[in-house]
């Protein structure tokens, strides 16, 4: 179970919503992977089953490196002129970059 990781309302309604539109029993996944201009950078996608290391919150999936480096951190869905997103607020987030994707720890 994610316990250390917070999401709002939003997020758990985009979530659910994008997940009507898969298979059924598919799972969102949220992990970090290496990479972007700061070094780490989210990664959404959708899975089919969880593996032995998957931290479970409803039918989010959270692998357990990615759950530690997220500790503390909120999931957030926003509407922006620019755009909609998934919007993290991570609070070992030491420094990201100027298009909001990537960071460092």
């Amino acid at each position: 179970m994610i316990k250390e990781i917070k999401f709002t309302d939003k997020a758990i309604k985009q979530i659910n919503s994008l997940l009507s539109t898969k298979d059924k029993g598919s799972f969102f996944r949220i992990a970090i992977k290496g990479g972007g201009c700061s070094g780490f950078q989210y990664d959404f996608s959708f899975d089919k089953n969880a593996q032995k290391d998957d931290l479970i919150h409803q039918n989010i999936l959270i692998d357990k490196a990615s759950a530690d480096l997220l500790k503390g951190s909120e999931v957030d869905y926003v509407e922006e002129l620019i755009g909609n997103s998934f919007k993290i607020s991570n609070p070992q987030t030491k420094s990201s970059c100027g298009c909001g994707v990537s960071f460092s720890l």
